[in-house]
């Protein structure tokens, strides 16, 4: 005797497994990337592509350089971040720009006044060379997006930045702050703003937001007390000397000297 019942018992556990499946193999599926493939196509002339791009961007090209190539200032000598074992030319003009130009946001923003400024050789990028100054200038100087900064030190991070420079022996850019090394490589004759360096004090330095954040090894940087940040492009503030200036003041102080 067949027992119907649980014949269909079976039947509708089957039919339930069948719609089971049937909803999982219509349900959504999900794709992973396993291997991404290209190939370089070069653009040639031999279809005339180069022409009709260079026909394309010319009016942009032609407005960008007319931008760029105007005459904006003139240069009395050549700067060369090359020649100086300490301090070069390039590198202390750029110096005395960031700082005084940084100088006049901090005041307004801060009611205080910018003490040193501190860049990176390896920042500089070419020469300024004697004659006139155009905007063309200033971007193959500073080529970077990076802005001032003013950060806030005390006494002991100003002696890191000086030791720092005493072990790099780079003619790293700096302004407002002078010393001597003596013959056992230690800083002496502190100066900072005309007045001797007093350990107990804070300072403010003005930099790029690239060395505030510990470029270059500049870690010293990041025990800021207080940051503002300019928003204020290293290069744009260097456009606008330029512009103010007829002539480019070059300023031939000795910042750092070493005893013999």
């Amino acid at each position: 005797m067949v027992k119907l019942k649980n014949y269909n018992v079976v039947l509708k556990h089957f039919g339930l497994l069948l719609t089971f499946l049937f909803m999982v193999s219509c349900g959504h599926q999900q794709y992973n990337v396993t291997k991404i493939e290209g190939k370089k196509i070069g653009i040639t002339d031999k279809l005339g592509e180069v022409s009709e791009i260079d026909k394309f961007i010319k009016p942009y090209k032609d407005t960008i350089d007319k931008d760029l190539n105007q005459v904006l200032a003139y240069c009395p000598e050549t700067l060369d971040k090359s020649k100086g074992e300490w301090q070069t030319n390039i590198g202390c003009f750029l110096a005395d720009i960031t700082l005084e130009k940084s100088n006049i946001i901090y005041e307004k923003r801060e009611n205080q006044k910018v003490d040193i400024c501190f860049l990176n050789h390896g920042g500089i990028r070419t020469i300024i060379p004697k004659g006139n100054v155009s905007a063309r200038n200033a971007y193959e100087v500073i080529p970077f997006e990076n802005s001032a900064v003013v950060v806030s030190l005390k006494g002991e991070q100003i002696l890191e930045i000086i030791n720092y420079i005493i072990a790099e022996k780079k003619p790293h850019p700096l302004a407002g702050m002078t010393f001597t090394i003596d013959k056992n490589g230690v800083a002496k004759n502190i100066m900072i703003q005309g007045k001797a360096f007093d350990n107990d004090k804070s300072y403010n330095v003005a930099t790029s937001d690239y060395l505030s954040n510990g470029g270059d090894n500049m870690i010293f940087f990041k025990k800021c007390t207080k940051r503002v940040d300019t928003d204020y492009k290293l290069r744009n503030l260097l456009i606008d000397y330029f512009k103010e200036v007829d002539t480019l003041k070059i300023n031939h102080d000795i910042r750092i000297t070493k005893e013999q």
